[in-house]
């Protein structure tokens, strides 16, 4: 494609956004939006032996209406990158690649960021290093100021909507899961349980769903 993509910041964000990601031209990050909560911006879903499983990072309270995305800063009065690692090993610690990524992943969960956006953004390139090595991330430079063709999709990064953004979403490619003989192929997970379930082939998947 040559049009552009516009999505929000996300953390661990689920498969169709990368998707999306792996199959535009160009691809931008809202950081000029308002923070929205209940949405993947600060929270991801993997799966677990009872099934989905969502892990949210806590952010500080006291916000004020309209509150800048670059602006919210993470909590720290509980321990959720022990909480979060913790179900992350125990979800996929059985996985093909788990061993082979988890060196990779676990930075993530004991260095400390100030501001969720940070976080996120390194957390981004890091699995797009892994990935989708390739691709390259831009930032906006005023609200939804992306140059030339773009579609946007910053309003589809929550787990409530279902409606998929330029067809992604819907066509998931099934692959192997850790718990497939307990549930059904699970759509909709964070990009972790890609990564640690098929390892390298992750890019392609990735790539052929477009």
């Amino acid at each position: 494609m040559d049009e552009g993509v516009l999505l929000s910041t996300a953390y661990c964000g689920p498969v169709h956004y990368f998707e999306m990601v792996a199959n535009h031209s160009r691809v931008f990050i809202e950081q000029h939006e308002n923070f929205i909560r209940q949405t993947y911006r600060n929270r991801c879903v993997i799966l677990g032996s009872n099934g989905p499983l969502s892990l949210v990072i806590p952010v500080e309270k006291g916000r004020k209406p309209g509150l800048k995305i670059r602006d919210v800063r993470i909590a720290w009065y509980e321990k959720w990158q022990q909480n979060h690692w913790r179900s992350i090993y125990s979800a996929y610690n059985n996985s093909p690649y788990f061993d082979y990524f988890a060196d990779d992943i676990r930075r993530f969960y004991t260095d400390r960021w100030r501001f969720l956006f940070d976080f996120n953004m390194e957390f981004l390139e890091k699995i797009l290093e892994l990935l989708l090595p390739e691709v390259k991330i831009m930032l906006t430079q005023g609200f939804e100021e992306v140059p030339g063709r773009f579609v946007n999709c910053r309003e589809t990064l929550t787990p409530k909507i279902t409606t998929p953004c330029n067809g992604y979403g819907i066509r998931a490619v099934p692959y192997t899961q850790v718990f497939e003989e307990k549930f059904p192929f699970v759509s909709g997970l964070s990009i972790l349980d890609l990564l640690f379930n098929t390892g390298p082939e992750a890019g392609d998947i990735l790539r052929h769903s477009g």
